[in-house]
């Protein structure tokens, strides 16, 4: 009988005779190890949007503010002081989109780490099936070889009996 992973893979030995077992199982390790690096990626990514997403929304509502005071008259003072904080969240914005951009070649890269994790997992998997189909195919004979010597003795004995 055969178990199986959250992925549909073997997790267990299919059969202890399975020469590539060890590699088997190593693979589904390798697999759930790059699935927990994908999924911390996409988190990280995410909150890295979020926090993009906040800055923009900040800058907009501080450049209303701005606007707003500029309409009712602002010292020189005022002004500078309003325009440095919007470059200095429009410099916060641009590192902010730098490192989405980032996050998402990371994410990216995670993810296609994790296909070839799935392939090579998935490519073992149908060896360990092929393998496990051969055996059971196997003793099948074995035992359908059994019955037949059995059927063919009690044939010959009874054969024997009636003559």
């Amino acid at each position: 009988m055969r178990s199986s992973s959250i992925f549909g893979y073997t997790n267990s030995p299919v059969n202890k005779n399975f020469p590539l077992q060890s590699i088997l199982d190593l693979s589904q390790i390798k697999l759930e190890e790059a699935t927990r690096h994908l999924g911390s990626l996409i988190a990280d990514e995410h909150q890295a949007a979020q926090r993009l997403e906040l800055l923009a929304q900040y800058r907009d509502e501080y450049h209303g503010r701005f606007l707003e005071a500029a309409r009712e008259g602002l010292s020189r003072d005022q002004w500078r002081n309003y325009q440095s904080f919007l470059d200095r969240l429009d410099a916060a914005i641009k590192q902010a989109r730098e490192i989405v951009a980032q996050s998402h070649q990371l994410t990216a890269a995670g993810q296609q780490d994790w296909l070839h994790k799935q392939g090579r997992l998935k490519a073992f998997d149908t060896l360990a099936l092929r393998h496990q189909t051969r055996a059971n195919y196997a003793e099948t004979r074995q035992e359908q070889k059994v019955l037949d010597e059995h059927a063919s003795r009690i044939h010959v004995a009874k054969t024997k009996d009636d003559q």
